[in-house]
């Protein structure tokens, strides 16, 4: 299979074109600045994705059979202080990548978010109508829009914990979601460092989490077998910050005592509101994908045999 996608320099983006070169299939990603060092396995494309002509090109050149959008504008000061810029990055890009997949007969997955709820229903499946509570989550509603209404598909993440493929040694930071949050973890008390659980009612502190590795995987698999609608790539269990650093603890082999609580630094929060609890469930994806979710505990082990692989 063909695979052409954007943001394969990013976090998640990384892991599906390490998951899709590793199966065999034939990938060119979008880059903007940043292009990983070595033999990559991979062709590279240097794509204005706000640029229509430029996306159909790249994509008619390489004659994909699947269309992967997973590039993100990710600043939120910037979101707010430019927003047509926002909404081109966002809602314009889907529709560029939409489009040139619909010309070149490729199917069209778009990578969403459990952000597009606003944290006060817990356990939203793929049909519980998205309700988001900050810009964000606006933009990547209605981008899951432009390609539902195409018959296409969305693939939401949620809470997603891995290792990024294309930059390992990048520094990894709490942030007020769920991305990074294990490894970060790891990383301070590998080192015996204490580690900083943020607990507070302004940050997300409930959610499904994922493995990218495992999103990447599922994702291709809708690629595959060409599947439309919502689809919710995450584990089975829904649970809190601490919880999932004490969990985080068992699995590594590292001491919970280091584990300390505290309201995140102000300095360090977008200033927009943050959904409380994300958790989602997948019974259509499940289904369709023949597919079980895997127990959090099942993710921290596999996601434990990566990082050791790499390190």
């Amino acid at each position: 299979m063909r695979v052409w996608l954007t943001g394969g320099t990013g976090f998640v983006g990384s892991n599906i074109v390490h998951e899709a070169v590793a199966a065999g299939h034939e990938v060119l990603t979008t880059v903007n600045r940043f292009l990983p060092e070595g033999s990559l396995g991979y062709e590279t494309d240097r794509v204005d994705m706000t640029n229509a002509a430029a996306v159909t090109d790249s994509v008619a050149v390489f004659k994909p059979d699947v269309v992967i959008h997973c590039a993100i504008l990710n600043d939120f000061g910037r979101m707010y202080t430019d927003r047509r810029a926002s909404w081109d990055a966002y809602v314009g890009a889907t529709r560029h990548c939409a489009g040139a997949a619909e010309a070149a007969g490729a199917w069209f997955i778009l990578v969403s978010t459990d952000w597009v709820f606003d944290g006060t229903q817990g356990g939203a499946d793929e049909d519980t109508p998205p309700n988001p509570v900050n810009l964000y989550g606006v933009l990547k509603v209605a981008s899951e829009m432009v390609a539902l209404e195409r018959g296409q598909a969305v693939a939401r993440v949620s809470g997603v914990n891995g290792m990024h493929r294309a930059r390992p040694d990048s520094p990894r930071a709490q942030d007020p979601g769920f991305g990074y949050f294990v490894a970060s973890i790891v990383d301070a008390l590998s080192g015996d460092k204490p580690f900083v659980v943020w607990e507070s009612d302004d940050i997300n502190m409930i959610a499904t989490p994922s493995l990218a590795s495992q999103c990447a995987e599922l994702m291709l698999r809708i690629g595959e077998r060409r599947l439309g609608g919502v689809f919710h790539c995450c584990g089975a269990d829904s649970l809190g910050r601490m919880e999932l650093a004490r969990l985080t603890c068992e699995v590594f082999d590292l001491d919970p005592v280091l584990l300390r609580s505290q309201p995140p630094d102000p300095a360090l929060m977008p200033g927009v509101p943050v959904p409380y609890d994300t958790s989602i469930t997948a019974p259509r994806t499940a289904a369709l994908l023949d597919h079980g979710p895997s127990p959090v505990r099942t993710l921290l082990e596999r996601f434990r045999a990566e990082y050791e692989a790499a390190v």
